[in-house]
């Protein structure tokens, strides 16, 4: 809202605008053609204007939903933009769970009862609208081209313009869990029963350096083995 030369003007969604128009009734709009998010510009007692808005799915955008769902992930679709329009592109996208108009409490609101049935939640965002989200969910990723506030909210920005990386992200954090885990019982079992040959006198100083740094070499080369993991399909 703005006020110029003394004229109160709105722009935004119908309802928002309507507010300021007054009783005149909002003029007709048909998307079906071609779904697009439909503002308004109006001042008090009359309608000024109307803007289509639409954007183009990025070219790696199906393969990278698709990648996601391969890896077990159920992917949302959460906009702030007609609910036509969201619905389109999920369809597009091969989401089925999709919503529009959606305002960060909404938004918030839906990441909260999905953390409280025990899923865990991974938010990309770019927008304002998405830095509460961002900052709610377990894991967060901001579009490097997004606002300042949704890059400061979230645990990690997408400098490149690939969607293909989350999945390749996802892909490898788990091989890492994995080699993590592997590690660790790998140095339980060594010295489960290291220490206790040693504490009965049957290791000699050197035979234990030997095992030692045996035990530190196999933990760094199994390590080593991320840098091999398959991080495309």
């Amino acid at each position: 809202e703005a006020t110029i030369d003394g004229r109160v003007l709105r722009i935004g969604h119908a309802a928002y605008v309507a507010q300021l128009v007054g009783g005149l009734p909002v003029p007709s709009v048909d998307t079906a053609s071609s779904p697009s998010t439909t503002l308004y510009l109006g001042e008090k007692g009359a309608w000024l204007a109307r803007f289509y808005i639409s954007d183009a799915l990025r070219p790696d955008a199906l393969a990278a939903i698709n990648a996601l769902k391969k890896l077990g992930c159920t992917v949302s679709l959460l906009s702030g933009d007609d609910p036509v329009v969201a619905q389109s592109i999920a369809k597009q996208l091969g989401i089925e769970d999709a919503a529009g108009r959606e305002s960060p409490q909404t938004k918030l609101a839906r990441v909260a009862a999905l953390q409280a049935a025990g899923r865990v939640v991974c938010m990309v965002g770019d927008g304002v609208n998405d830095a509460p989200v961002l900052a709610h969910a377990q894991v967060s990723v901001a579009m490097g081209e997004g606002t300042e506030l949704a890059r400061t909210q979230a645990d990690c920005v997408l400098l490149g313009q690939q969607l293909l990386v989350l999945p390749a992200a996802i892909r490898l954090s788990r091989s890492a869990s994995r080699t993590i885990r592997e590690n660790l019982w790998w140095a339980i079992v060594y010295n489960a029963i290291a220490l206790p040959v040693a504490m009965c006198g049957f290791l000699t100083p050197w035979l234990a350096g030997i095992g030692m740094s045996f035990s530190s070499l196999w933990v760094v080369l199994n390590s080593l083995r991320l840098q091999r993991v398959k991080i495309r399909d």
